[in-house]
């Protein structure tokens, strides 16, 4: 699974719609809070994945969520474990959960509550599609820090989330050729995230 395929099945009218049922908002914005936060959970699993004190744990939580059935998307997300999604997020997010939280709500215009459910609910999908990644990658030796290199390191996220998302989204500042951003993750996050993972 390349960061397109990824994205294309977190952002699927499936996955839309068994968040808006979950949260109580409409698909609109669930998709701009989707927008706002995918962005920096990509960043913060990345971080997790090169951790020294985190990559182990990382690595195990993957492959428990791998076990989940995703095929059903909406009958995955209306069945998700929400504290669960809560710990995840405060491992992707650490201390900047919060303020995720509350910018990616005011950008969509609903309320905290709303926005802390969508992301609560979509950050164990999240872990279960890396695991299952994880899973079926011909290079494991890579490990999970691989993975995640693998998935972002030559992708302009901005301009894809925009682009599946009808360009709701502004696209990134700077657009680079694939061949030539490959294995610049760094600076690939810092440009496209920008305040998002300060």
């Amino acid at each position: 699974m390349d960061l397109q395929k990824l994205a294309s099945t977190l952002l699927s009218s499936d996955a839309i719609s068994g968040l808006s049922q979950r949260a109580g908002a409409s698909a609109s914005d669930v998709k701009n809070v989707l927008g706002s936060v995918l962005p920096s959970l990509l960043g913060g699993a990345d971080n997790q994945a090169k951790g020294e004190d985190t990559a182990e744990s990382f690595a195990a939580a993957l492959a428990s969520h791998a076990k989940d059935g995703t095929a059903d998307l909406t009958g995955f997300l209306s069945n998700v474990d929400l504290e669960d999604g809560g710990k995840i997020l405060s491992h992707l997010l650490g201390g900047e959960k919060e303020s995720t939280t509350e910018a990616a709500a005011q950008k969509a215009g609903i309320s905290s509550a709303k926005t802390s459910t969508i992301m609560s609910a979509v950050a164990p999908l999240l872990l279960s599609l890396l695991g299952q990644q994880a899973d079926e990658d011909d290079n494991k030796d890579s490990g999970v820090a691989g993975l995640m290199g693998a998935l972002l390191g030559n992708v302009d996220l901005g301009s894809l989330l925009g682009g599946l998302l009808g360009g709701e989204e502004e696209p990134a500042p700077v657009e680079e050729p694939k061949e030539e951003s490959s294995g610049g993750l760094g600076g690939l996050l810092s440009g496209l995230l920008g305040n998002l993972l300060k």
